[in-house]
């Protein structure tokens, strides 16, 4: 059997799901939508979701039950950076305009490929992103060894030619609708101690 993990680059994948209006299935299942791209000689090792967390209460809650339910599955890992406050002056009005910046995601999957083969962890590395950033642990992964197999699934709405260039294969996620459906957690579940995560309402 040829192993298989999967690297989600998570807002990535999160921003192609709405650019492409697809909030219905931002409640995913990301272990039983990987197994679904599985062919038969091949066997799922994990499924590694790089993200960082939400300022914002109503969208850190809700990230918190999405990461809550898929943490659920032990072959389910998640990896998260930070925001970090980034300032900068408006041209028109000249007033402080405050936002976030994503860090140390691109570096945690870049770590966490090149980690798995050189552990010998798997046969196939499945790359969900269309970051462009991610091409140098890609060409490591190359030269370590050039007979490993890198797959390449592009988010809905995204894509890289430089990610496209390097890849053994490239997929197209938003082709694949039927899959998204077929692989969504329950609208509610019921843990073990007696709580029950429930899909965000602003979700469905």
């Amino acid at each position: 059997m040829l192993r298989v993990i999967f690297y989600v680059d998570g807002f990535n994948f999160y921003f192609g799901l709405k650019s492409k209006k697809w909030r219905k299935y931002y409640w995913l299942d990301l272990v039983e939508f990987s197994l679904s791209f599985l062919k038969q000689e091949q066997e799922l090792v994990e499924v590694n979701y790089f993200s960082a967390v939400q300022h914002d209460k109503g969208k850190h809650d809700r990230q918190d039950l999405f990461f809550s339910a898929n943490k659920l599955n032990p072959k389910f890992n998640l990896y998260l950076g930070k925001f970090l406050q980034k300032n900068s002056i408006c041209k028109s009005c000249n007033k402080t305009i405050r936002s976030f910046e994503e860090k140390q995601t691109d570096v945690h999957i870049a770590t966490k490929m090149l980690r798995d083969v050189v552990l010998n962890r798997c046969d196939i590395s499945v790359l969900i992103s269309a970051d462009s950033d991610l091409t140098p642990p890609i060409d490591a992964i190359r030269e370590l060894k050039p007979d490993h197999k890198i797959f390449v699934y592009f988010p809905p709405d995204r894509f890289s030619f430089d990610l496209k260039n390097k890849a053994n294969n490239v997929l197209h996620l938003e082709r694949f609708e039927q899959r998204f459906k077929k692989s969504m957690l329950p609208d509610s579940i019921l843990l073990a101690n007696g709580y029950v995560l429930k899909a965000p309402d602003k979700w469905k």
